[in-house]
């Protein structure tokens, strides 16, 4: 016999696994995304000891029929793509298909999913087979439940942090995901108890300052307008500048990232406006042709590769340095324009 073995369905997705779930915040992403994906307008998580006992996703999207929910377990299964031209242009969160077949393969994993047209459906994957039955009566969309995380490869068990840890992993996820979709609303619930709830904002603006008060009217307005990119948020005044990064999001076509190059050129478009140690407090949106950069570099999808990254540099330092411009002109005027006087 050789030695090459073609490998099982199972240790596939196991494998696949170790890339798309890193820690309970990897789970707690995807399927959120997914909720995204299905025009998801409301969207609840609620977990117990920082997800390493359940994670359960809500929403309000366009559900599954029982043929969907069938294949949602299914390894490269995807509603995302079609054809191979169709990576190029990709705009959707999710699109690999191996999400949740991934999960499922680590943890004990269902779905309960209503269509708003056929019945209301219950899946789930046992001893690699998936398992459809009726579900009890519910409103339109999708519930996602994951139990016990690792329970079927234990060993990775043991990287994961505290359970105070891995929960704020799960809020700064899901922070960037409201911070880049401010017309859905969510809401997380740590065992039990309602975390946070954000409500619907019509602009961007109202959502960064319903997660962050202390920053309102301590935001300055940018904005970078060409044929192939579209750059607009918001910079920090100086004063909110930090000694960590922090308080900076980035979101590519709707999609979080990370993306050190970006942070570069914003911090260079203060020039001296801030010391060497502090960094600002951005939020930036960039729309940019979707065949201009790549979303398909990371397993997980939180960093991206553009054709051109000069131009982004240029964009997001010269956006800054304007915006900042104005703002410096903007208080000179008023600084000299005192209270109109009357002579007699």
């Amino acid at each position: 016999m050789g030695i090459i073995n073609v490998l099982s369905n199972d240790l596939i997705n196991k494998i696949a696994a170790g890339e798309v779930v890193e820690r309970p915040a990897s789970v707690v992403k995807e399927l959120v995304e997914n909720s995204i994906d299905a025009s998801a307008t409301e969207i609840t998580v609620k977990i117990n000891k920082g997800g390493l006992e359940l994670i359960e996703v809500i929403d309000n999207g366009s559900g599954m029929d029982s043929s969907d929910a069938e294949l949602a377990f299914v390894q490269h299964a995807t509603s995302k793509i079609n054809k191979e031209e169709d990576l190029n242009k990709i705009l959707s969160m999710g699109f690999r298909g191996e999400a949740l077949a991934s999960i499922a393969s680590v943890s004990e994993a269902k779905i309960h999913t209503y269509d708003g047209k056929s019945e209301p459906i219950l899946a789930s994957q046992e001893n690699s087979s998936i398992k459809i039955s009726s579900g009890s009566g519910r409103k339109q969309g999708t519930t996602v439940t994951v139990r016990n995380i690792f329970i079927k490869i234990p060993a990775r068990r043991k990287f994961l942090k505290s359970e105070s840890t891995e929960y704020r992993h799960i809020q700064d996820m899901l922070i960037n995901l409201a911070l880049s979709n401010p017309l859905i609303a969510f809401t997380l619930v740590k065992d039990g108890k309602e975390s946070f709830k954000y409500g619907k904002t019509k602009q961007l603006e109202d959502r960064i300052t319903q997660i962050f008060p202390q920053v309102e009217n301590k935001l300055i307005k940018i904005i970078y307008d060409s044929p192939d990119l579209k750059l607009s948020g918001f910079i920090g005044h100086p004063s909110t500048s930090r000694r960590d990064r922090t308080q900076q999001y980035i979101f590519i076509n709707g999609r979080p990232i990370k993306d050190h190059l970006i942070s570069k050129a914003v911090k260079e478009g203060y020039r001296t406006s801030l010391m060497n140690d502090k960094h600002p407090i951005f939020f930036i949106n960039i729309n940019i042709n979707p065949e201009l950069v790549d979303v398909n570099i990371h397993p997980r999808k939180q960093e991206v590769k553009f054709s051109n990254s000069g131009i982004i540099f240029q964009a997001a330092k010269n956006a800054t340095s304007k915006a900042l411009e104005i703002e410096l002109q903007s208080n000179l005027n008023k600084s000299f324009t005192g209270p109109s006087s009357t002579t007699m």
